[in-house]
């Protein structure tokens, strides 16, 4: 722990006994008594601001506080920090307590005040919530020490500077993870069935029939038999799900004081997890004008550990983001048949038809799965009660706004494409469903 000097500050009781010495001083020019009186309370006040400042400083570490900080932050949840404090003094201490919170808080009077016994210790608990991502700074802790009399105060400065980075909401996952699992949490009504897989492993030669794909055909094992034979191939159950970030300028809107490029790494962390324990292979990766952050698919012990540093370091360029460029690169590196969650935002048709032509391309070879939000402060307008012209006006476009997003919906639809609208605080939960209905359905 670091050691500071302690410095010493005479208490307002003190200034203001001395405010009223002052004034009796002042009658005292007028009615004697009053003088003789002065000077009497003037040495008293003296002899007991020595008395106070002689306790305070009697013990040299009188005061002792231990900050105990989570190994990491969590964002958009409350994160435990505990303060043990201890005083060692032999009287009953008054105290404050002045935290050193990081910047990103923004609060610089994050104090408290405590009464503490003498030789007893205390601990006590608070909790922030971080609304991004990046490094937090904890600076010193600073204790205001008094005694009963309160008219000197001593400064303690302890505690040691230490950064916490701050990373995708963790905290939630045992929450969705639980959730995800239980067999009672969601029912599709699909019908469990038999798939024929497209992995390299092929269970049986068959027969040709009408229907099946001719891409299965085992030569020689027509030319043996002089008819047609095909592979029967196993079920891959090990599929490859990606989740595609989009960091461009649209996803820099804020809902409940987090953005929406961090509501989708949120979700991210967390469907990962899932992705994993359903025995899927689980990556990612984020683009704007190019593509970064790039996870392999796999499922490995270390894949969260891996996807979790990924996320942390995700920042927007504020730019527009570049489909052409996502499709260009998936088509390269993503060979094999794949779920691709795009989490991204379409305000209008018009801004979905731009990029529409890459999301066809894309949905030729995989199975795409768009995440997208509705914008929900448009409900309060909505349903708000219009008492003028400007009301109605506003509730008007509000309810085309939320139109237009539901034709984006159809839209997708119509090429093949699944899709998920949602409120930015049920997204890690509604993706998730979304995810393990598609799996129900074996329809990738």
């Amino acid at each position: 722990m670091k050691k500071f000097y302690n410095t010493l500050y005479l208490n307002n009781r003190f200034f203001y006994a001395l405010a009223c010495i002052a004034v009796f001083f002042v009658i005292g020019f007028f009615i004697p008594i009053f003088f003789e009186a002065s000077k009497v309370l003037l040495f008293m006040l003296s002899i007991l601001t020595l008395i106070d400042v002689i306790y305070l400083y009697n013990i040299k570490d009188a005061i002792k506080v231990n900050r105990i900080l989570p190994e990491r932050l969590s964002n958009g949840d409350d994160n435990k920090i505990t303060l043990e404090l201890e005083n060692k003094y032999p009287f009953t201490a008054h105290l404050v307590l002045i935290e050193e919170l990081p910047y990103q808080f923004q609060k610089r009077d994050f104090n408290f005040r405590e009464v503490l016994q003498k030789s007893t210790s205390k601990v006590i608990t608070y909790f922030l919530k971080p609304t991004e991502r990046g490094v937090y700074l904890f600076g010193n802790i600073n204790v205001y020490a008094n005694t009963p009399l309160q008219l000197a105060t001593k400064k303690f400065v302890l505690g040691d500077e230490k950064e916490l980075k701050c990373y995708p909401s963790f905290l939630k996952l045992r929450e969705f993870d639980i959730k995800s699992f239980n067999s009672n949490s969601i029912s599709y009504g699909t019908k469990k069935i038999r798939r024929i897989g497209n992995s390299l492993e092929f269970e049986q030669i068959k027969e040709y029939v009408s229907g099946d794909d001719i891409r299965t055909l085992n030569w020689k094992a027509t030319a043996k038999r002089s008819q047609l034979m095909v592979n029967q191939y196993v079920e891959e159950k090990s599929q490859s799900v990606y989740c595609i970030i989009d960091k461009g300028r649209a996803m820099q809107m804020h809902f409940e004081e987090l953005s929406l490029l961090d509501y989708a790494v949120n979700a991210t962390l967390g469907i990962s997890n899932v992705i994993l324990r359903k025995q899927d292979k689980a990556g990612m990766l984020s683009f704007s004008k190019k593509l970064e952050d790039w996870v392999v698919a796999e499922r490995r012990n270390s894949q969260m550990t891996l996807i979790s540093e990924a996320l942390h370091n995700i920042k927007t360029d504020f730019s527009e983001s570049d489909f052409s460029a996502l499709y260009s690169v998936i088509k390269r590196k993503i060979t094999h048949r794949s779920l691709l969650i795009l989490f991204s935002n379409f305000e209008t048709i018009d801004g979905l038809n731009r990029q529409l032509p890459y999301l066809r391309a894309l949905a030729k070879n995989h199975l795409v799965l768009v995440v997208f939000f509705k914008n929900t402060e448009l409900d309060v307008l909505i349903n708000a009660k219009a008492d003028n012209i400007q009301g109605v006006y506003d509730s008007i476009i509000a309810e085309k706004f939320m139109y237009e997003k539901k034709r984006i919906v159809n839209e997708l639809k119509k090429y093949g494409i699944q899709s998920v609208l949602t409120s930015p605080k049920n997204l890690t939960g509604n993706t998730i469903n979304k995810y393990l209905e598609i799996k129900s359905r074996g329809i990738f």
